[in-house]
C-alpha cells in the first residue's frame, strides 16, 4: 500500500473527496496544495511567499505517510511527485467537471457546503477558465514535465478505479 500519494486533476474533477476518502480508509493526513499556496483567515486569504510555500510542502513531504491533492504541477510541487509512492492522476470529463463546478458554487452559496475560500461569481467564473486551461495547457504540460514519473502513475477517469486498483472498500 503506498504512503505518499500525490493526487492532481482539474477543477472539479474529484481531489478533494478522493484524498478525503483515502485518508479515512488508509488513516494517513491529506493536505490540499491550495493550502500549501495560501495562508487562510477570517479576514481573507494571504499568499505564502514561494519560500514559505516551499518550505512548508517540503515539510509534508519529508514526513513518512502523506496524501496531497492539488491542480499545481509546477516546478515548486515536482519534489512532490518525485517523493510520492503514487500519483493519481484524475482525468474527469470536462462535462461533469463542468457540472461540479456549478453544483459546488451553488451548494456554497447555500451554505450547505463548506469553502476554503469566499465563493464569489469572480472565482466562479474564473473556475470554468481554469478548467478550460488545465484541459488545454496544465495537462500536456504535466506529462511532459513528470512523464518520467510514469511508472508511480495510476491514470483514471472515476475514484472507483483507484478503490480497485488499490483492492479498497
Amino acid at each position: 500500500m503506498p504512503n505518499r500519494i500525490h493526487i492532481i486533476g482539474s477543477v472539479g474533477s474529484g481531489k478533494t473527496t478522493l484524498a478525503k476518502e483515502l485518508s479515512l480508509i488508509l488513516n494517513v493526513p491529506f493536505y490540499e496544495l491550495d493550502n500549501v499556496v495560501w495562508i487562510r483567515g477570517k479576514l481573507g486569504d494571504v499568499r505564502r511567499t514561494d519560500k514559505e510555500r516551499e518550505e512548508y510542502l517540503n515539510s509534508i513531504i519529508k514526513s513518512k505517510s502523506w496524501i496531497v491533492e492539488g491542480v499545481h504541477n509546477e516546478e515548486w510541487v515536482a519534489n512532490c511527485f518525485q517523493y510520492a509512492d503514487l500519483i493519481i492522476f484524475l482525468d474527469t470529463k470536462y462535462s461533469i467537471r463542468t457540472y461540479r463546478i456549478i453544483k459546488r458554487f451553488v451548494l456554497q452559496k447555500l451554505r450547505l457546503e463548506d469553502s476554503n475560500y469566499r465563493p464569489t461569481f469572480k472565482i466562479f467564473f474564473k473556475m470554468f477558465k481554469w478548467n478550460r486551461y488545465f484541459e488545454e495547457v496544465g495537462k500536456p504540460n504535466f506529462f511532459n514535465k513528470f512523464g518520467i514519473y510514469n511508472d508511480k502513475f495510476l491514470v483514471i477517469t472515476d475514484k472507483k478505479q483507484v478503490y480497485e486498483k488499490l483492492q479498497l472498500k
